[in-house]
């Protein structure tokens, strides 16, 4: 969604900008290109691969960007608070990743079931499947997954796991699959699963709060946000974020009571009410994209 972001972020000369996942600099370098000759980036990823080829790609911008291997919910710890004009934070997992067997998160090749996107992370994907146990594993399956026959699949793991650890992509898929079989469905049985224990692994729900809040964080005054999101989990978690930011009250207890509320200053203003998604160009060119979602804020 190069387009969207950039009409989005609006990047100009002398502008500062920060690209939270970064990847394999794609956005970073229209970002660089639209904001030059005076504009900069901080740029950052969990995957060293991925911090590699940016700053590859970025070398023509040499002097103009600084990218760091790092969780991008750790940015105001290392950008000026109030610096940036805008922020990207482009969700998900790359296609560099999903491409590349050895990493673990596709089961459409058999490789380690690994899934970690910063590879000095200890826990594994066949770490978690192998210790945790089968309450676990279906809180899991069902909260970040949506997996509606995830006590079944939990306990099943749990017990073929005694005879055999799961230790590749394609033994953990080829057991859900024997559970569930396709019956033509569209989807792989197992991806509700994959994306689940992804997710898990690497903690990205967490993470995206904390990013969001150092989001704000380091943008200026009339600074934008944009997050590109890829499930509804994810893209709910950026539309909470926004409406309670966005309000001019504040309340405790969980639950919004006209009575107890308290005045506060909001921070944001959505600039998208409603997420923006691809166009018919870029959905027949990058199908990957079908479920991208982009939603926009702006600091004040």
């Amino acid at each position: 969604m190069v387009a969207e972001v950039l009409d989005a972020l609006k990047p100009r000369s002398g502008g500062r900008y920060a690209d939270g996942t970064v990847g394999g600099a794609g956005h970073a370098a229209v970002l660089l290109a639209a904001s030059s000759p005076g504009g900069w980036l901080f740029g950052c990823d969990r995957d060293a691969a991925a911090v590699e080829a940016a700053r590859e790609r970025l070398a023509e911008y040499a002097g103009r960007f600084e990218i760091v291997q790092g969780n991008f919910a750790d940015m105001a710890g290392w950008i000026p608070a109030g610096s940036c004009d805008g922020v990207l934070l482009d969700l998900g997992v790359s296609s560099p990743q999903l491409d590349v067997p050895e990493r673990g998160f596709s089961f459409q090749q058999d490789g380690p079931l690994d899934m970690r996107m910063d590879s000095r992370q200890r826990q594994t994907a066949a770490d978690l499947v192998n210790t945790a146990g089968a309450e676990e594993l279906a809180r899991i399956f069902w909260e970040l997954g949506g997996e509606r026959d995830s006590r079944r699949l939990a306990r099943a793991i749990v017990k073929d796991r005694e005879q055999q650890p799961f230790r590749t992509t394609r033994q953990l898929a080829e057991l859900i699959e024997r559970l569930s079989p396709r019956a033509g469905r569209r989807t792989h049985p197992a991806t509700k699963v994959f994306q689940a224990l992804r997710l898990a692994v690497n903690d990205e729900i967490g993470s995206l709060t904390r990013g969001l809040a150092g989001a704000l964080t380091i943008l200026k005054p009339g600074g934008r946000l944009a997050v590109i999101t890829f499930h509804s989990l994810e893209d709910r978690v950026v539309k909470d974020f926004g409406r309670a930011r966005a309000r001019d009250y504040t309340f405790t207890g969980g639950v919004d009571v006209p009575e107890l509320r308290e005045p506060r200053t909001p921070e944001l203003s959505r600039v998208t009410r409603k997420a923006l998604k691809p166009g018919a160009a870029e959905l027949a060119a990058n199908p990957r994209s079908r479920s991208a979602q982009l939603r926009v804020m702006e600091k004040l």
